[in-house]
């Protein structure tokens, strides 16, 4: 809930003047792109010399500024992230998002799945930071006037990209900038002030160095209708064990998971899952838990 959010922000010394209801969020545990997640960002329209910050719902599948119709979900698909290699240069579509229009996308986690058996078969695994504490990604955000719609703002974001760390190469060789909450590399990203690309900004973008927990999850998560507290605990707690589903699969998900559990996949280096590419976006890159008009927590 946004309520909740916003009490674990400011617990994190990252102050917030103004969030969403939480009557305008519904809650779920399976968030897709195309749906609404929580953003925090600093409020560019506030004209006090100090800073203010906001919680804000945006779409995610960042739609820049000079789109005249509503894009369709395929191309929504191929701006849900942005390559930090990208940005490097002054030039392509996040060129001028990223002077300007820099954000926290915050959620309790994402999901990623692991290819085994040669492609065959596929786990999810429900990746969050060890500490309990919400998780920040860096993103972009921008929003435009749709012609057909002209007198609605549509917000939408992106999310960062980097190189997969050593914790999670064996998942995916991708994952999300991940800044700590109201550390001083999250307070450099948001800085309204620093309005010029530079190499400071550039060096935040980096795989996470903190402690990750990550685990697999049930595989009812891979339908974006479905929803349920379980999807993000662990497949072999005492909690999934006494699902009746579970139960009765108990011998079928033990062969097929064998070595599936923890890091002890980590072996299969060769099963490794790659992103497609295309002008310094992914199609692919790991999905954050949210809710469908803001983030769960």
């Amino acid at each position: 809930r946004p309520a909740e959010v916003r009490q674990q922000l400011e617990q994190s010394h990252m102050p917030c003047e103004e969030a969403p209801n939480d009557d305008d969020v519904r809650q779920t545990y399976n968030f897709a792109p195309g749906s609404h997640g929580l953003v925090y960002r600093a409020d560019a329209k506030n004209c006090s010399p100090a800073t203010s910050y906001k919680l804000q719902a945006m779409k995610w599948g960042l739609v820049p500024f000079w789109t005249k119709r509503k894009p369709d979900y395929g191309s929504t698909m191929k701006t849900i992230n942005c390559r930090d290699d990208s940005l490097i240069e002054s030039r392509g579509m996040w060129n001028t998002m990223k002077h300007k229009k820099r954000c926290i996308v915050v959620c309790q986690g994402f999901y990623e799945w692991l290819k085994k058996n040669g492609g065959k078969e596929k786990m999810p695994h429900f990746v969050k930071r060890k500490d309990g504490q919400l998780m920040c990604f860096a993103g972009l955000w921008d929003c435009v006037k749709l012609e057909e719609d002209s007198e609605e703002k549509l917000y939408t974001y992106t999310i960062i990209t980097t190189n997969s760390n050593k914790q999670l190469g064996f998942l995916h060789d991708r994952m999300p900038v991940i800044l700590d909450n109201g550390s001083e590399e999250l307070c450099t990203w948001l800085d309204p002030s620093r309005t010029e690309w530079n190499k400071e900004l550039q060096s935040l973008l980096k795989p996470y160095g903190g402690e990750l927990e990550c685990y697999p999850v049930s595989k009812d998560v891979g339908k974006v209708g479905n929803n349920s507290p379980t999807f993000i605990v662990p497949i072999d707690s005492a909690e999934n064990k006494n699902n009746i589903a579970n139960f009765f699969g108990k011998q079928k998900k033990a062969a097929r998971n064998k070595g599936s559990k923890g890091v002890e996949v980590e072996d299969e280096a060769d099963e490794q899952r790659t992103s497609w590419r295309r002008e310094g976006t992914e199609d692919n890159a790991p999905l954050p838990v949210a809710d469908e008009r803001g983030e769960r927590r």
